[in-house]
């Protein structure tokens, strides 16, 4: 792995941790085009603490004041907790699907399925009273957020898209469903890290460099906090249509090489 490679890796994990259009789908799409086989596993995980720094910056104000206030916070954590143990509890039992679909051979389909839940966000948006706040939500629908966030650990379905669009089936406002969708990325992302670190060590480093380390999560941190940023003003004012027709596109290019084309060497 070059620093070029490197430094565009991490750039595109910054910007499509957070744009609805899936990180760990690009990722792995870029791997296969550039084909990279060694370290780049390693070199995946690594990369999410670069996106997780970006959150943590963006929303350092939301984070501390829960910190300092945990009591009066109490339904903000238990809510964060509920759908984090959903997600948790669903990657823990479709551990071997999703090791099974690391090879690509649904990236397409999951990429189409990012476009028709941002197509589902937009027809939920316009026709829903959405205009509930966070601690209004019911027990429930921290779950069914949870549920979302859970589809999103397949490469190719936004994790940002999935949770976006749960929180505007639960009617939650503009504000707080950017709030909740980011916030909840934080154990999202830590968690996931953390599961992941053995088999990160086992495949190794090989290939990448401390360099290509640090430009890495040094571009995602930074391509993060932007994308971050800009996905606040969108969901709150703009349409998500165009990244359901962005992904539509990729997911139909997608199948199209995989089943016809046969230009990039997928390995299955």
């Amino acid at each position: 792995m070059t620093i070029l490679i490197a430094l565009i890796l991490g750039l595109v994990q910054g910007l499509a941790e957070f744009l609805p259009v899936s990180s760990s789908g690009h990722l792995l799409l870029l791997e296969k085009l550039f084909g990279i086989t060694d370290g780049g596993y390693f070199f995946t995980v690594v990369l999410h603490l670069g996106t997780l720094a970006a959150v943590l910056v963006v929303y350092r104000k939301r984070v501390f004041e829960m910190l300092a206030h945990p009591i009066k916070q109490l339904r903000y954590w238990l809510y964060l907790i509920a759908a984090t143990l959903v997600t948790t509890a669903m990657a823990l039992v479709f551990d071997d699907f999703i090791d099974s679909a690391g090879d690509g051979r649904v990236l397409g389909w999951c990429f189409l399925l990012t476009a028709l839940l941002l197509t589902v966000q937009g027809l939920l948006v316009r026709h829903l009273d959405c205009n509930r706040t966070v601690p209004e939500m019911k027990w429930y629908h921290p779950l069914f957020i949870g549920f979302m966030q859970g589809i999103a650990i397949l490469p190719g379905v936004s994790r940002s898209g999935a949770t976006i669009t749960g929180a505007a089936a639960c009617r939650l406002n503009r504000e707080d469903a950017a709030e909740f969708s980011f916030m909840l990325s934080i154990p999202a992302i830590l968690g996931g890290a953390v599961l992941e670190i053995p088999k990160a060590l086992k495949e190794g480093m090989a290939g990448v460099t401390v360099p290509c380390l640090i430009v890495g999560v040094a571009a995602a941190a930074i391509a993060g906090y932007f994308a971050v940023r800009f996905m606040i003003r969108l969901i709150t004012k703009r349409s998500l249509t165009g990244f359901a027709v962005y992904t539509a596109i990729l997911g139909v290019l997608v199948l199209l090489d995989q089943y016809v084309l046969h230009l990039v060497d997928w390995g299955f």
